[in-house]
């Protein structure tokens, strides 16, 4: 009769930080292996982050969602045929196809203070998942603010750098793309908000300002509208955004509520850098 041999799991010294961090630490370990379920969880993880990377935008979703805030929405695509093509070739990631920007031309649109737009990304899931609470926030403070919004657009196979050309031609003044930022085995759903004064064609990444982390376990809609907002007032005084323009209203650091795998997680928003994370 075959014997089931029982394997010790020797704990790790490091269980305790686990509270304060989703990466893997504290594994365990079994001989000179980790444990069987750590080793399936990290596999579970890299499979998530590459359906993420494959995702599509749910767009007839955001667009029953989007009439809510009343609204024009423009469905644009870039210059990268497919996801292929948009992997390997980011430079067509950032422009847009010719047929989408007839699409804007079309709109007529008039001077206005805000374009909004939602991009997939790296990562369109974190997009499905993670947009409509902070749009739909976002609008109603900036309406309440009394700043003009122009169309929202939602673009596939899209750069962060596409929202120079989109703001160009909608004759925004700032622009502000939500963006899914590259997977990691934590956060495949992470959603970024890139912003950026007098977008034009051709600028470069320091003139934007960028949020990162916005998902449910990580910067709140609430929280990601109202550094957000800070810069957006910010932007209209000093009349730039990107590296010239500093979060000073961080103050202390945010602590994440206690209750979820990220308890407390300490998240600086990263306004006023320039993290690679679409370029």
């Amino acid at each position: 009769m075959n014997k089931i041999l029982k394997t010790n799991i020797e704990p790790d010294e490091w269980q305790s930080l686990k509270a304060y961090t989703d990466a893997r630490i504290a594994l365990g370990k079994t001989g000179v292996s980790i444990p069987v379920a750590a080793s399936m969880a990290f596999k579970l993880a890299h499979a998530h982050a590459k359906d993420a990377v494959y995702s599509s935008l749910d767009q007839s979703k955001l667009i029953d969602l989007l009439k809510e805030i009343h609204q024009p929405v423009a469905a644009l695509h870039s210059q990268a045929a497919n996801r292929d093509i948009y992997l390997q070739r980011p430079d067509l990631g950032r422009r847009l196809a010719d047929d989408s920007v007839r699409k804007l031309h079309q709109l007529l649109a008039q001077p206005c203070d805000l374009c909004i737009i939602l991009a997939d990304g790296l990562s369109a899931s974190a997009i499905n998942e993670n947009a409509w609470p902070v749009v739909n926030l976002l609008v109603q403070t900036a309406k309440s603010m009394n700043f003009s919004l122009s169309a929202i657009s939602l673009v596939e196979h899209a750069r962060v750098a596409i929202a120079d050309e989109i703001g160009s031609l909608l004759k925004a003044k700032l622009s502000i793309i939500f963006i899914g930022e590259r997977p990691g085995l934590s956060s495949f759903d992470s959603m970024g908000a890139y912003i950026t004064y007098a977008p034009s064609p051709g600028l470069t990444d320091e003139r934007r300002n960028c949020i990162s982390n916005i998902r449910q376990n990580g910067l709140s809609a609430a929280l990601a509208v109202d550094k957000i907002m800070y810069l957006v007032r910010e932007a209209f005084r000093l009349q730039t955004t990107g590296v010239s323009l500093k979060d000073n209203d961080i103050g202390q650091p945010t602590q994440l509520p206690t209750g979820g795998p990220s308890n407390g997680m300490i998240i600086h928003p990263t306004a006023g850098s320039n993290l690679p994370v679409n370029e």
